[in-house]
């Protein structure tokens, strides 16, 4: 019987934040939104998550069900209604879920000028101003992460999961296989401690088992969440490169 890891990530913020991602990744209009577009990535994104067992929140899937109706409804010829010598064209469907986005994205723009105001007060002391270049650090510097994201490493996945076949369990008998993640997280640290330049995200995962590939995203997820690894990516659309941070 193959074991099971289901994990709940604070990382995931809703499906607005997903379709939000996606419309900066792809470099979407949001006013003017293709939903077969944006349909097709959100649901690659739903169901590499489903593969890896994360525990997602029942809201992407009720926002996958109301994409795939937008779609459906987005095939149909628009109609116009005759009413009283006027003429009624049907509602955009997209425009609920423009001003949705838009809406939340305000409000997750404002909350970041908020987060950066805090940071600021913190370095506020009655003292006076010094360097302090020697005492920075890479988190510091905002590298901690790279600028990756958890859709970002999603979406990593999705392609190496597509690129290599590992979709489908290769053998025809699958034995259950205890992997701790504690012990698949050593395993990870020591071979990106090893790579002085990084190492790329694909590297991390050579035993085509479900077991193993879902252990070794979690450990990296976790160290990156412990801070003691960070993942940059220069370009949309390409490797990964995981680096240690250094203390």
């Amino acid at each position: 019987m193959n074991q099971s890891y289901t994990v709940k990530l604070d990382s995931f913020e809703g499906p607005l934040d997903l379709l939000l991602h996606l419309i900066n990744r792809y470099e979407i209009d949001i006013y003017d939104i293709p939903v077969k577009t944006i349909t097709e990535q959100y649901m690659a994104y739903v169901r590499t998550m489903q593969e890896l067992e994360l525990n997602i929140a029942s809201e992407y899937l009720v926002m996958a069900a109301t994409l795939l109706a937008m779609k459906s409804g987005m095939l149909l010829p628009n109609q116009e209604i005759e009413v009283e010598d006027d003429e009624y064209e049907e509602e955009d469907p997209r425009e609920q879920l423009m001003n949705q986005l838009l809406q939340y994205r305000k409000y997750k723009e404002a909350a970041q000028t908020l987060k950066e105001r805090e940071n600021d007060t913190h370095q506020i002391f009655t003292r006076p101003a010094q360097s302090l270049d020697e005492y920075r650090t890479k988190e510091e510097d905002g590298l901690t992460q790279g600028e990756v994201t958890v859709y970002d490493m999603i979406g990593a996945m999705k392609n190496m999961l597509k690129r290599k076949q590992w979709d489908q369990p290769l053998e025809a008998r699958v034995e259950r296989q205890e992997i701790p993640i504690s012990e698949r997280m050593e395993e990870v640290l020591t071979k990106v401690r090893g790579a002085k330049s990084g190492i790329h995200f694909t590297e991390l995962f050579p035993v085509p088992t479900r077991s193993h590939v879902v252990v070794t995203f979690i450990a990296i997820l976790e160290l990156m969440k412990n801070r003691s690894i960070y993942c940059e990516q220069q370009h949309h659309f390409e490797d990964i490169v995981i680096y240690q941070l250094e203390e």
